[in-house]
């Protein structure tokens, strides 16, 4: 992440004495400063300054929590700064415009929640390849037809379509007009008309409307949505989630994943694992690094890697007193864990403390997913079940972005389990310690800086 800079400019005034006689020059008087106070950094510095993963995935959970009713494109802007606090305000937290790691753990916890209650996936079309999220606990009904596909709730509450037609030298604005009389009686409350899609919302006899167009050549695609006015409160967050998961036409480039541009400046979560200074951490985090520091400790020599598990070996020279984390047998990993790590400096003011985050394991795959994932410069970071013991390593996987796809995901959490990174360090020759069982006192932080 990007560190925090503060300028300080001194302003000085020095007075030249000027000779009146041949006489012992004047002695000039002393230099004065005027310090003048730093720039604070704003809630928008804060946001801009997060991955567009991030941005997108939190503009997504606020919205999913109905806190936010916009555009999902990662933009900072006021509404979803204002979407922030007011997320905070129901929270009982400060309204700063800032997500603590804390925070921002709930909301993510918040949205997934609200995402299962209505089965949200996002699918292929069969007919015409585009790519649609669907909330499948409500449309479990679906019938095709070369025209399309039509997916509804069982008594029509909710009726989405996904239609194609062929106009000949079609164009974004006569698409829209078209679909503005068609059928008859919609009545139209927005209409927003871009180089690359339309929108429009409004009523259509009793139930209200939401619909997006796209073109490309002479097809027009148009993905509508309908439903009762009683659902309003559960459809308003799914509408706007749909019209940003949708791709009228992917393409073969949507398929060739773009790796997310790393920051010349991350930062990481590394675990103590030996008395030595043997430090293990994500391998991802400090990929590409021209340094890679432990602070207050300096700087680390890179020994070994596993790039199947992402992990990666550091060590530091000639430091006593370190606190090596007891990375003993395990057995298996319980639902839910509790995340040491130092989260980035932008999201506790600047700070390097080490924090901790709650959030439960998807059981049954080699590198379990973590829900919420981890908060930003955890990534590295110890993680602890229910009986106090190591877990394994919890990464912050950035999302592959797919080129031409909008939104992109948020970036994904997972846990490496203990005994792989125990057979890591035995592969390097680094006897795991059965000591200290505290993880808080054996993380540190792992600072990257790229060319």
């Amino acid at each position: 992440m990007k560190s925090l800079m503060t300028a300080l400019i001194i302003a000085t005034s020095v007075t030249t004495a000027v000779a009146q006689t041949p006489a012992a020059p004047v002695k000039p008087k002393p230099a004065t400063t005027a310090p003048v106070s730093p720039a604070k950094q704003t809630a928008a510095d804060t946001a801009r300054a997060l991955q567009q993963p991030e941005r997108l995935g939190i503009q997504s959970d606020l919205a999913w929590t109905g806190f936010y009713n916009g555009v999902i494109n990662g933009e900072v802007n006021d509404r979803m700064l204002a979407s922030i606090k007011a997320f905070q305000k129901d929270q009982g937290a400060k309204e700063t415009g800032v997500l603590n790691p804390q925070e921002r753990a709930a909301l993510a916890s918040a949205a997934k929640k609200a995402q299962d209650n209505v089965g949200w996936k996002v699918v292929t079309d069969m007919v015409t390849g585009a790519r649609v999220g669907i909330p499948a606990k409500l449309l479990t009904q679906q019938t095709s037809d070369a025209n399309g596909t039509r997916w509804s709730a069982p008594q029509g509450t909710v009726q989405v379509q996904l239609a194609r037609r062929k106009e000949a030298g079609a164009t974004i604005a006569a698409a829209a007009e078209r679909e503005k009389k068609e059928p008859a009686g919609r009545k139209i409350d927005y209409s927003a008309v871009r180089p690359d899609f339309f929108v429009l919302s409004g009523l259509q006899g009793l139930k209200k409307f939401y619909l997006r167009g796209q073109i490309s050549g002479d097809e027009v695609r148009v993905l509508t949505i309908l439903y009762d006015q009683a659902t309003e409160g559960t459809m308003a967050p799914v509408v706007i989630a749909m019209s940003s998961a949708f791709a009228a036409f992917p393409g073969a480039a949507t398929a060739q994943a773009v790796a997310p541009v790393r920051k010349k400046v991350e930062y990481a979560t590394g675990i103590v694992v030996s008395s030595d200074g043997f430090i293990v951490t994500d391998r991802q985090a400090i990929d590409g690094c021209q340094i890679v520091a432990i602070p207050p400790f300096g700087n680390a020599d890179r020994i070994a890697e596993d790039k199947d598990r992402d992990l990666a070996l550091l060590r530091i020279y000639g430091v006593p007193g370190l606190k090596p984390l007891a990375i003993g047998n395990t057995g298996a990993t319980k639902q839910s864990v509790t995340i040491y790590g130092i989260a980035d400096p932008q999201s506790q003011g600047g700070g390097s403390a080490v924090t901790s985050m709650t959030s439960n394991v998807a059981s049954g795959v080699s590198d379990a997913a973590l829900s919420p994932p981890p908060a930003a410069g955890f990534s590295g970071a110890a993680t602890v079940d229910s009986d106090g013991k190591f877990a394994g390593m919890a990464q912050l996987k950035p999302a592959v972005v797919a080129s031409g796809a909008t939104p992109a995901a948020a970036a994904t959490g997972v846990v490496v389990p203990a005994n792989a990174v125990r057979d890591f360090l035995g592969k390097n020759s680094v006897t795991a310690t059965a000591g200290n069982p505290d993880a808080k006192s054996s993380v540190v932080r792992v600072i990257c800086v790229r060319k």
